[in-house]
Order: structure tokens, then C-alpha cells, then sequence
């Protein structure tokens, strides 16, 4: 038998051998992302303070769109839960304004609005708050920006708040540089 008949015999044994292991090493891997899932407790939320005006930071969510998107940086936080907790702002160009506190979950892809306020109002929970899939159309593309272009690195939260002002700084989900990001 020459080398190369060896190689195809040894191919022919070990590859059936291998291919069986990938997938219960990927059931095993399923089942302990799914076991996360399962058991994860959202931790305490508490409602921030009013954004203010000169802590808001506008990016970029499309060019289609006439509105300005802001979050507060003073109210980004990454939770111990890995919940990614920030005031989102939408505001019109006749000057209307939308205020939102929410929250994005990395790991799982999953929004929620946690509350909402008008401009000299306190905060209101929004009645029914649950985790929904962020879904990158015209509604949720400010909840997608922030998710795909500047908070999440795929499925991790990032590791602090000072990473996403980093991105920020360099130019991230921003007007300056729209196009980069996409972790």
C-alpha cells in the first residue's frame, strides 16, 4: 500500500470518529447558553435621573431618517446582570421629543422600555415591560444601533461603561463615521 492509500484509509477512520464528537460537544455548548438563559434574575432597576442636555450623545441610526437619536451618557450603565441600561432620546425635527429608559440585553438580543417621560413629567413604567427581540426595522433601529454598533461586542455586554464611551470617542455609531462598528 503506498502513502497515499494510507492517507485515505486513515481520512476514511478518523473523520466519521471526529464528525461524531462535533455535535455533542455543541448540544453541550447549547444546553449551557441555554441554562444561562434560564436561570438569569434581572437585577434591581432603578429609574435615572432626567437626561440632560449636555450629557446627550447623538449617533447614527440611517440617513433616511429626519429625527436625532441620543442616549444619556450620565445614565449608561452595565449591570452585574449584564444589562445594558440607558435614557434613549428621539427628537423630531418640528422639536417633538420621545424619552425612554431601557435596557438591552446582549446575550439573548432582547430589548425592553423599562418607562417613559415627557419633557417636565416623572418617569411612567410602561405598563407590560417585558424582553422582546431587537429587530432591525425602521422602530427599532435606534434600539439595533446601539446593540450591533456601540454596546454589545455579539452576544457580550460591554465590559464597562468607559469601553462604550472609548468607541464613542473613536468615532463608533456616530455621524462622523457611521459605517464603522458592526461588532
Amino acid at each position: 500500500m503506498n502513502l497515499r492509500n494510507v492517507r485515505r484509509v486513515l481520512l476514511g477512520l478518523v473523520t466519521p470518529a471526529l464528525l461524531s464528537v462535533l455535535p455533542s460537544s455543541n448540544v453541550f455548548a447549547q444546553e449551557s447558553f441555554e441554562d444561562r438563559v434560564a436561570n438569569w434574575t434581572e437585577g434591581d432597576v432603578v429609574m435615572p435621573a432626567a437626561p440632560s442636555e449636555g450629557s446627550l450623545q447623538e449617533f447614527f441610526v440611517s440617513a433616511s431618517s429626519p429625527n436625532r437619536f441620543m442616549f444619556d451618557r450620565d445614565t449608561l450603565t452595565v449591570g452585574a446582570d449584564g444589562v445594558v441600561r440607558y435614557v434613549l432620546v428621539i427628537r423630531t425635527p418640528g422639536g417633538a421629543e420621545n424619552v425612554t429608559f431601557e435596557g438591552i440585553r446582549c446575550n439573548t438580543n432582547e430589548r425592553r422600555i423599562y418607562a417613559s417621560r415627557s419633557n417636565r413629567s416623572e418617569w411612567v413604567p410602561v405598563k407590560g415591560s417585558e424582553w422582546v427581540p431587537i429587530l432591525d426595522n425602521t422602530y427599532n433601529r435606534p434600539r439595533a444601533a446601539l446593540a450591533y454598533e456601540l454596546f454589545c461586542d455579539g452576544p457580550a455586554p460591554p465590559r464597562s461603561v468607559d469601553e462604550v464611551l472609548r468607541r464613542l470617542k473613536s468615532g463608533y455609531g456616530t455621524m462622523a463615521n457611521p459605517m464603522q462598528g458592526g461588532r
